[in-house]
């Protein structure tokens, strides 16, 4: 048997929220580049056009996993969000390349910033921005099960991040000038070179889980423990047994497949309500569970005998 649980809310509206979020950013840390010359904030402006390619892939790749099963994709379009999160990772990584690359050229050649105050208020402006929209795509992205938004939500935290670690650090120029101190740009792009170090970390751990999930690695132990202990209620309130027990997940989709083991001498009516019940049981703890169960004789050795089965 098999039974499927889908979620008909659509999450590209929030995909739009990204894209325009990063219109808005990278238009107004274009200008506070454009005000400061500083690198710092050119590669903050360097990684808001980043985002804005990132989340134009988020949202093809929402429109595509909510797409319904057709002859030719059984199972439904939603591993295609393991890739829109790769692809996020591979953006992070570039926008962590670009900046340590601008930043080691200024590095050698340090160049006075001007026009600090307004520069940085800008840039807070877009900050915040940035700062909303991520929360806001992390918390849909982990109540939906959907990789893509979470990831492009860690995308757009990895540049409040950075923008704050360049206010800092000209806010920091800021203050020695005040003082009588000069001669401090070199803070401007080894700030942005501790930025890059950090974003590397991020994309990395992205890219790790795209990977795993691309691996059709098993549910989470919090997940699979929700299936064992309905399964285990099965087991002591109906006399029967299970095992072979499989798990996966692509992007906001659960699959689970499981044996049934009951007594010979039921019926085919009365096996097949059990196992509608069971799967009615699991997929009320799932928004999305694709569960396929197969129904086996309790008293035949041979339904213990089938090959890789994972007890």
């Amino acid at each position: 048997m098999n039974t499927v649980n889908h979620q008909e809310n659509s999450l590209t509206r929030f995909a739009w929220l990204s894209i325009a979020a990063a219109i808005a950013t990278i238009a107004l840390k274009s200008y506070a580049y454009w005000l400061t010359n500083s690198v710092g904030l050119l590669s903050d402006a360097l990684e808001s056009l980043i985002n804005l390619v990132a989340a134009i892939i988020a949202l093809f790749a929402l429109t595509m996993a909510a797409k319904p099963a057709d002859e030719k994709h059984a199972f439904g379009h939603e591993k295609i969000e393991f890739f829109s999160s790769g692809a996020e990772g591979i953006m992070i990584l570039l926008a962590a390349f670009s900046i340590a690359v601008a930043a080691w050229e200024r590095l050698q050649n340090p160049q006075a910033i001007s026009q600090i105050d307004l520069g940085l208020s800008i840039s807070f402006i877009a900050s915040l921005i940035n700062l909303i929209v991520a929360q806001i795509l992390i918390k849909v992205g982990k109540k939906h099960h959907s990789i893509t938004l979470e990831a492009d939500g860690k995308h757009l935290m990895t540049d409040v991040w950075t923008t704050v670690g360049i206010i800092l650090g000209i806010g920091a120029i800021a203050g020695l000038r005040y003082f009588g101190q000069e001669g401090w740009e070199i803070l401007d792009p080894i700030i942005a070179i501790l930025v890059a170090i950090n974003i590397i970390w991020v994309g990395i751990g992205l890219m790790r889980r795209t990977f795993a999930g691309l691996m059709d690695v098993a549910l989470s132990g919090d997940e699979q423990d929700i299936i064992k202990e309905v399964l285990d209620g099965f087991e002591q309130s109906d006399g029967i047994q299970y095992h072979a027990l499989r798990t996966r997940s692509a992007g906001a989709q659960r699959f689970m497949s499981v044996h049934i083991l009951v007594p010979g001498k039921w019926s085919v009516q009365k096996g097949h309500n059990l196992l509608e019940a069971i799967e009615h049981k699991i997929s009320e703890q799932f928004a999305k569970i694709d569960i396929e169960t197969h129904l086996e004789p309790l008293e035949d050795i041979a339904s213990w005998q089938h090959d890789n089965l994972i007890n």
